[in-house]
Protein backbone atom coordinates (compact mmCIF):
# COMPACT_ATOMS: atom_id res chain seq x y z
CA UNK A 1 0.00 0.00 0.00
CA UNK A 2 2.68 2.45 1.00
CA UNK A 3 4.74 1.38 -1.98
CA UNK A 4 1.80 2.00 -4.35
CA UNK A 5 1.15 5.45 -2.86
CA UNK A 6 4.81 6.28 -3.15
CA UNK A 7 4.85 5.33 -6.82
CA UNK A 8 1.68 7.36 -7.41
CA UNK A 9 3.19 10.41 -5.82
CA UNK A 10 6.33 10.04 -7.91
CA UNK A 11 4.29 9.79 -11.13
CA UNK A 12 2.23 12.85 -10.20
CA UNK A 13 5.34 14.88 -9.40
CA UNK A 14 6.96 13.85 -12.69
CA UNK A 15 3.87 14.81 -14.67
CA UNK A 16 3.59 18.15 -12.87
CA UNK A 17 7.25 18.91 -13.52
CA UNK A 18 6.86 18.10 -17.20
CA UNK A 19 3.80 20.34 -17.47
CA UNK A 20 5.61 23.19 -15.72
CA UNK A 21 8.56 22.80 -18.07
CA UNK A 22 6.25 22.92 -21.10
CA UNK A 23 4.49 26.03 -19.78
CA UNK A 24 7.82 27.71 -19.10
CA UNK A 25 9.00 26.96 -22.61
CA UNK A 26 5.79 28.37 -24.06
CA UNK A 27 6.13 31.44 -21.87
CA UNK A 28 9.70 31.95 -23.04
CA UNK A 29 8.71 31.64 -26.67
CA UNK A 30 5.84 34.09 -26.17
CA UNK A 31 8.12 36.64 -24.48
CA UNK A 32 10.72 36.42 -27.23
CA UNK A 33 8.06 36.84 -29.93
CA UNK A 34 6.53 39.89 -28.27
CA UNK A 35 9.98 41.43 -27.94
CA UNK A 36 10.76 41.18 -31.64
CA UNK A 37 9.46 44.26 -33.54
CA UNK A 38 9.71 45.54 -37.08
CA UNK A 39 12.34 48.15 -37.96
CA UNK A 40 11.59 51.55 -36.52
CA UNK A 41 10.72 54.25 -39.07
CA UNK A 42 13.59 56.62 -39.86
CA UNK A 43 13.35 60.37 -40.47
CA UNK A 44 16.43 61.51 -42.35
CA UNK A 45 17.15 65.22 -41.90
CA UNK A 46 18.77 66.75 -44.98
CA UNK A 47 20.20 70.29 -44.93
CA UNK A 48 20.66 71.54 -48.49
CA UNK A 49 21.43 74.75 -50.38
CA UNK A 50 18.30 76.63 -51.44
CA UNK A 51 19.18 76.20 -55.11
CA UNK A 52 18.52 72.45 -54.73
CA UNK A 53 14.93 72.89 -53.59
CA UNK A 54 13.04 71.63 -56.64
CA UNK A 55 15.41 68.91 -57.88
CA UNK A 56 16.30 67.43 -54.49
CA UNK A 57 12.67 67.25 -53.39
CA UNK A 58 11.86 65.32 -56.56
CA UNK A 59 14.79 62.96 -56.02
CA UNK A 60 13.77 62.58 -52.38
CA UNK A 61 10.25 61.53 -53.36
CA UNK A 62 11.70 58.84 -55.62
CA UNK A 63 13.99 57.62 -52.85
CA UNK A 64 11.20 57.43 -50.25
CA UNK A 65 8.98 55.52 -52.68
CA UNK A 66 11.42 52.59 -52.78
CA UNK A 67 12.67 52.81 -49.19
CA UNK A 68 9.66 52.03 -47.05
CA UNK A 69 10.02 53.28 -43.49
CA UNK A 70 12.35 56.16 -44.41
CA UNK A 71 11.05 59.71 -44.66
CA UNK A 72 13.10 62.72 -45.70
CA UNK A 73 12.88 66.05 -43.90
CA UNK A 74 14.45 68.88 -45.91
CA UNK A 75 15.83 72.17 -44.62
CA UNK A 76 16.61 74.45 -47.58
CA UNK A 77 18.45 77.72 -46.98
CA UNK A 78 21.69 79.49 -47.75
CA UNK A 79 24.73 77.30 -47.14
CA UNK A 80 26.06 79.83 -44.64
CA UNK A 81 22.86 79.69 -42.58
CA UNK A 82 22.81 75.88 -42.69
CA UNK A 83 26.46 75.72 -41.61
CA UNK A 84 25.67 77.94 -38.62
CA UNK A 85 22.66 75.81 -37.66
CA UNK A 86 24.78 72.65 -37.74
CA UNK A 87 27.51 74.33 -35.72
CA UNK A 88 24.91 75.33 -33.11
CA UNK A 89 23.73 71.76 -32.69
CA UNK A 90 20.78 71.38 -35.06
CA UNK A 91 19.94 67.75 -35.77
CA UNK A 92 21.19 66.95 -39.27
CA UNK A 93 22.08 63.72 -41.08
CA UNK A 94 23.18 64.98 -44.51
CA UNK A 95 24.57 68.37 -45.61
CA UNK A 96 24.78 69.52 -49.24
CA UNK A 97 26.40 72.92 -49.67
CA UNK A 98 26.47 75.22 -52.70
CA UNK A 99 30.16 75.91 -52.05
CA UNK A 100 33.25 74.22 -50.66
CA UNK A 101 33.81 76.99 -48.10
CA UNK A 102 30.88 76.12 -45.85
CA UNK A 103 31.60 72.40 -45.98
CA UNK A 104 35.30 72.97 -45.28
CA UNK A 105 34.42 75.01 -42.20
CA UNK A 106 32.82 71.89 -40.69
CA UNK A 107 35.48 69.42 -41.80
CA UNK A 108 38.29 68.67 -39.32
CA UNK A 109 40.50 67.23 -42.08
CA UNK A 110 40.87 70.69 -43.60
CA UNK A 111 43.64 73.03 -42.49
CA UNK A 112 43.31 76.08 -40.29
CA UNK A 113 42.96 78.37 -43.31
CA UNK A 114 39.80 76.56 -44.46
CA UNK A 115 38.58 75.58 -40.98
CA UNK A 116 39.92 78.25 -38.57
CA UNK A 117 37.72 77.09 -35.67
CA UNK A 118 38.74 73.45 -36.00
CA UNK A 119 35.13 72.28 -36.23
CA UNK A 120 34.58 68.54 -36.56
CA UNK A 121 31.05 67.84 -37.80
CA UNK A 122 31.53 66.20 -41.20
CA UNK A 123 32.31 62.53 -41.79
CA UNK A 124 35.12 62.99 -44.35
CA UNK A 125 34.83 59.40 -45.59
CA UNK A 126 31.35 60.20 -46.95
CA UNK A 127 32.22 63.53 -48.55
CA UNK A 128 32.18 63.91 -52.33
CA UNK A 129 31.46 66.54 -54.99
CA UNK A 130 27.95 65.88 -56.25
CA UNK A 131 27.02 68.67 -58.69
CA UNK A 132 28.24 71.64 -60.68
CA UNK A 133 26.17 74.76 -61.36
CA UNK A 134 26.70 77.99 -63.30
CA UNK A 135 26.49 81.60 -62.13
CA UNK A 136 24.26 83.69 -64.38
CA UNK A 137 23.06 87.24 -64.85
CA UNK A 138 19.28 87.45 -65.09
CA UNK A 139 16.83 90.26 -65.78
CA UNK A 140 13.12 90.87 -65.22
CA UNK A 141 10.53 90.41 -67.93
CA UNK A 142 11.14 92.69 -70.94
CA UNK A 143 14.57 93.66 -69.51
CA UNK A 144 13.66 97.37 -68.90
CA UNK A 145 17.30 98.52 -68.62
CA UNK A 146 18.42 96.52 -71.70
CA UNK A 147 21.26 94.77 -69.84
CA UNK A 148 23.08 92.47 -72.24
CA UNK A 149 26.02 90.96 -70.34
CA UNK A 150 28.15 91.10 -67.19
CA UNK A 151 30.37 93.67 -68.89
CA UNK A 152 27.34 95.80 -69.71
CA UNK A 153 26.11 95.41 -66.12
CA UNK A 154 29.49 96.62 -64.85
CA UNK A 155 29.39 99.73 -67.04
CA UNK A 156 25.85 100.59 -65.97
CA UNK A 157 26.71 100.05 -62.30
CA UNK A 158 29.66 102.44 -62.65
CA UNK A 159 27.34 105.01 -64.16
CA UNK A 160 24.82 104.52 -61.36
CA UNK A 161 22.10 103.58 -63.84
CA UNK A 162 20.89 100.24 -62.47
CA UNK A 163 20.07 98.35 -59.28
CA UNK A 164 21.73 94.94 -58.87
CA UNK A 165 20.47 92.30 -56.43
CA UNK A 166 23.04 89.82 -55.11
CA UNK A 167 23.42 87.36 -52.23
CA UNK A 168 24.87 88.36 -48.87
CA UNK A 169 28.58 87.79 -48.26
CA UNK A 170 27.89 84.59 -46.25
CA UNK A 171 25.91 83.07 -49.12
CA UNK A 172 27.86 81.19 -51.82
CA UNK A 173 26.07 82.94 -54.68
CA UNK A 174 26.96 86.25 -53.01
CA UNK A 175 30.59 85.21 -52.75
CA UNK A 176 30.66 84.30 -56.44
CA UNK A 177 29.10 87.69 -57.25
CA UNK A 178 31.75 89.48 -55.19
CA UNK A 179 34.39 87.81 -57.36
CA UNK A 180 32.62 88.97 -60.50
CA UNK A 181 32.45 92.56 -59.24
CA UNK A 182 36.16 92.41 -58.38
CA UNK A 183 36.91 90.98 -61.84
CA UNK A 184 35.42 94.14 -63.35
CA UNK A 185 37.20 96.39 -60.84
CA UNK A 186 34.00 97.44 -59.09
CA UNK A 187 33.90 98.63 -55.47
CA UNK A 188 31.02 96.72 -53.91
CA UNK A 189 30.86 98.82 -50.74
CA UNK A 190 30.74 102.07 -52.74
CA UNK A 191 28.03 100.69 -55.03
CA UNK A 192 25.95 99.59 -52.04
CA UNK A 193 26.38 102.97 -50.35
CA UNK A 194 25.25 104.70 -53.54
CA UNK A 195 22.11 102.54 -53.64
CA UNK A 196 23.08 100.54 -56.71
CA UNK A 197 23.39 97.17 -54.96
CA UNK A 198 20.89 95.42 -52.72
CA UNK A 199 21.12 92.02 -51.02
CA UNK A 200 19.17 88.80 -50.61
CA UNK A 201 19.63 86.34 -47.75
CA UNK A 202 19.75 83.40 -50.18
CA UNK A 203 19.56 82.71 -53.91
CA UNK A 204 15.79 82.19 -53.83
CA UNK A 205 15.29 85.67 -52.41
CA UNK A 206 17.41 87.20 -55.18
CA UNK A 207 15.46 85.17 -57.73
CA UNK A 208 12.15 86.47 -56.36
CA UNK A 209 13.30 90.10 -56.46
CA UNK A 210 14.23 89.77 -60.13
CA UNK A 211 11.01 87.91 -60.97
CA UNK A 212 8.95 90.67 -59.35
CA UNK A 213 10.89 93.38 -61.17
CA UNK A 214 11.91 95.23 -58.01
CA UNK A 215 15.53 95.26 -59.26
CA UNK A 216 17.07 95.69 -62.70
CA UNK A 217 19.14 92.51 -62.63
CA UNK A 218 20.40 89.81 -60.32
CA UNK A 219 23.12 87.21 -60.09
CA UNK A 220 21.77 83.71 -59.45
CA UNK A 221 22.47 80.12 -60.45
CA UNK A 222 21.44 78.75 -63.83
CA UNK A 223 19.22 76.21 -62.08
CA UNK A 224 17.24 78.89 -60.24
CA UNK A 225 16.84 80.87 -63.47
CA UNK A 226 15.50 77.72 -65.12
CA UNK A 227 13.04 76.97 -62.30
CA UNK A 228 11.78 80.57 -62.20
CA UNK A 229 11.59 80.97 -65.98
CA UNK A 230 13.92 84.00 -65.92
CA UNK A 231 15.87 85.28 -68.90
CA UNK A 232 19.62 84.65 -68.69
CA UNK A 233 21.63 87.35 -70.46
CA UNK A 234 25.10 86.07 -69.54
CA UNK A 235 26.93 83.23 -67.84
CA UNK A 236 30.04 83.78 -65.72
CA UNK A 237 33.24 82.05 -66.77
CA UNK A 238 35.52 80.13 -64.44
CA UNK A 239 38.02 82.99 -64.76
CA UNK A 240 35.43 85.40 -63.38
CA UNK A 241 34.33 83.50 -60.29
CA UNK A 242 35.73 79.97 -60.27
CA UNK A 243 33.80 76.71 -60.55
CA UNK A 244 30.51 76.31 -58.70
CA UNK A 245 30.79 72.87 -57.15
CA UNK A 246 28.42 71.41 -54.54
CA UNK A 247 29.92 69.03 -51.95
CA UNK A 248 27.78 66.54 -49.99
CA UNK A 249 28.52 64.57 -46.81
CA UNK A 250 26.97 62.79 -43.85
CA UNK A 251 27.29 64.27 -40.38
CA UNK A 252 29.31 62.51 -37.68
CA UNK A 253 26.50 63.11 -35.18
CA UNK A 254 23.88 61.49 -37.41
CA UNK A 255 21.64 59.03 -35.55
CA UNK A 256 21.03 57.23 -38.85
CA UNK A 257 24.50 56.72 -40.24
CA UNK A 258 23.67 53.79 -42.53
CA UNK A 259 20.56 55.47 -43.95
CA UNK A 260 22.46 58.71 -44.53
CA UNK A 261 25.13 56.86 -46.51
CA UNK A 262 22.47 54.98 -48.46
CA UNK A 263 20.73 58.21 -49.42
CA UNK A 264 24.01 59.77 -50.55
CA UNK A 265 24.67 56.73 -52.75
CA UNK A 266 21.20 57.09 -54.25
CA UNK A 267 21.97 60.72 -55.16
CA UNK A 268 24.90 59.49 -57.27
CA UNK A 269 22.63 57.23 -59.32
CA UNK A 270 20.91 57.72 -62.67
CA UNK A 271 17.43 58.56 -61.30
CA UNK A 272 18.60 61.41 -59.09
CA UNK A 273 21.08 62.60 -61.73
CA UNK A 274 18.22 62.95 -64.22
CA UNK A 275 16.34 65.15 -61.72
CA UNK A 276 19.38 67.38 -61.31
CA UNK A 277 20.08 67.60 -65.02
CA UNK A 278 16.47 68.56 -65.70
CA UNK A 279 16.97 71.93 -63.99
CA UNK A 280 20.49 72.55 -65.32
CA UNK A 281 22.89 70.90 -62.89
CA UNK A 282 25.83 68.84 -64.10
CA UNK A 283 26.17 65.65 -61.98
CA UNK A 284 29.77 64.96 -60.95
CA UNK A 285 29.47 61.66 -59.08
CA UNK A 286 28.59 58.13 -60.11
CA UNK A 287 27.24 55.36 -57.90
Amino acid sequence: MNSTLSMGRRSFIALAAAAASTLAACGSTSTESSGSTASEPVELKVFAAASLTESLQKAGDQYAAVNEGTTLSFNFDSSGTLKTQIEQGAACDVFISAGQKQMNQLDATKGSDANPDGLDFIDPDTRFDILENKVTLVVPEDNPKSITSFADMAEKLKAGEILLDMGNSDVPVGQYTQKILAYYGLDEAALAAAGNVTYGTNVKEVTTQVSEGTVDCGVIYATDAHSAGLTIVDEATEEMCGRVVYPAAALKASEHEDEAKQFLEFLKGSEASADFEEVGFTPLAEA
